[in-house]
């Protein structure tokens, strides 16, 4: 649930209930096999199966579920295809969703479906990419273990942008392109993130009513609930109301 809030993304992971981190795990599970599959077993030489494992331990994921994802790939002859639709909800709001599929007309089916059935509607690919930039959202873990000051200097000299800090947790953006020098830097510094991940930041945010924001939100759920679904980007704005309500 990534909108104009980048923290509301994070708390609505780390407050996962049981069924929903189950779901989290999946996906966590699907994108590891797809990198292992796509580029070896290796985690060392394979930058994004290493991404993908290092997310899956920042939720928690067990090692012996990371494992058993990563051997499937040696063993599962089903080829995945990474596919972005984008649509509109109530109030125009932009839906962005990025998935991981074996079969495309199902997959097409059931987003479209979902998108009709609560109040939205599919576009053309492209008709949203100017919305959004693609930026590299890093959260760590600040339980005073390093010199904050020369960690924001190591940062910003890596490509790091911005830094919000909130509940012991620092939240880092970058630019697509620095992505992976931050990302390098922070292995060199041996600080291991919660969470490293692209994500899509729309450039403005739209405010609508409360009824109509839980439509929206209740249309992201759903399209997160799918098992081809791996993330879902908007420019609806999480106000503080919003998540009082929520």
């Amino acid at each position: 649930m990534s909108g104009h809030n980048k923290w509301s993304s994070i708390k609505h992971k780390k407050g996962a209930a049981d069924a929903k981190r189950s779901k989290m795990f999946s996906k966590f599970s699907k994108e590891i096999t797809v990198a292992a599959k796509m580029g070896g077993t290796d985690i060392e030489s394979n930058s994004r199966l290493r991404l993908a494992v290092q997310n899956a331990k920042g939720q928690n994921m067990p090692k012996d579920v990371i494992q058993r994802a990563i051997h499937k790939a040696e063993k599962d002859a089903a080829n995945f295809e990474e596919l972005t639709f984008e649509g509109y909800g109530v109030g125009g709001i932009a839906i962005f969703v990025e998935c991981l599929s074996d079969n495309n007309n199902r997959t097409v089916g059931s987003v479209r479906s979902i998108f009709t059935k609560y109040g939205g509607h599919l576009g053309t690919n492209g008709s949203l990419s100017f919305l959004f930039d693609r930026k590299g959202i890093f959260v760590v873990q600040n339980s005073g273990g390093f010199d904050m000051e020369e960690f924001e200097l190591e940062m910003i000299d890596a490509g790091a942008e911005d830094f919000e800090e909130n509940d012991n947790l620092i939240l880092i953006t970058t630019a697509l392109e620095d992505f992976g020098n931050v990302s390098k830097k922070m292995e060199e510094m041996d600080i291991e993130a919660e969470s490293q991940e692209l994500q899509r930041i729309p450039h403005n945010t739209v405010s609508l009513s409360i009824e109509d924001s839980k439509k929206i939100l209740r249309l992201v759920e759903k399209l997160e609930d799918d098992d081809d679904v791996q993330q879902v980007f908007h420019n609806l704005e999480i106000s503080e109301d919003l998540e009082n309500a929520m």
